[in-house]
């Protein structure tokens, strides 16, 4: 699987551009910390009391985070995945069993899923879910925190990608 280029929007674009731009752009360092691992370093613990934060279970994370705030919250679709369907904590990192490369894609097809719901919809549209504060809630506001999570969650990344092999830097 090809990763896409880590490009930072121009700085001088409209808001639109400049909110993908930031989040496709983290959305690629994620691809990127997963590039050349084997499936055990993938699957692999570091940390006792979050055992599954891996670099597999991040990624899947990150695909039910982008499921949940574009398909749920903005559009009202039913709130289904391992989040609603399990009461387990950790749920959607829970990966045992699962390729990476599958991750992977199934990552990269939720971030497609989400670009065309971001395409379809002005920043000031609000969220249709009949819980979560959806209606209080813009594509803009969305926008800004899936950055925000998909950053953080880059940072978990490039440490456990380090404690796996050494491999490191961000951009």
């Amino acid at each position: 699987m090809t990763t896409p280029p880590r490009i930072r929007p121009p700085r001088t674009a409209d808001e639109r551009t400049q909110l993908l731009g930031w989040l496709d752009m983290q959305r690629a360092v994620i691809g990127w910390k997963c590039e050349g691992l084997s499936e055990a370093d993938a699957h692999r613990s570091f940390l006792p009391a979050s055992p599954q934060m891996t670099l597999a279970g991040l990624v899947s994370h990150m695909r039910w985070v982008e499921h949940l705030w574009f398909e749920i919250v903005l559009l009202g679709r039913p709130a289904e995945g391992p989040r609603f369907d399990e009461d387990v904590e950790d749920a959607d990192m829970r990966v045992e069993g699962v390729p990476l490369a599958q991750l992977r894609k199934d990552y990269a097809q939720q971030c497609e899923v989400s670009n065309e719901i971001i395409a379809a919809h002005a920043l000031d549209d609000t969220g249709r879910h009949p819980d979560f504060n959806a209606t209080s809630t813009s594509l803009r506001w969305i926008l800004f925190h899936m950055i925000e999570e998909t950053a953080r969650h880059a940072g978990h990344m490039d440490t456990i990608r380090e404690l796996v092999d050494g491999e490191k830097g961000y951009y």
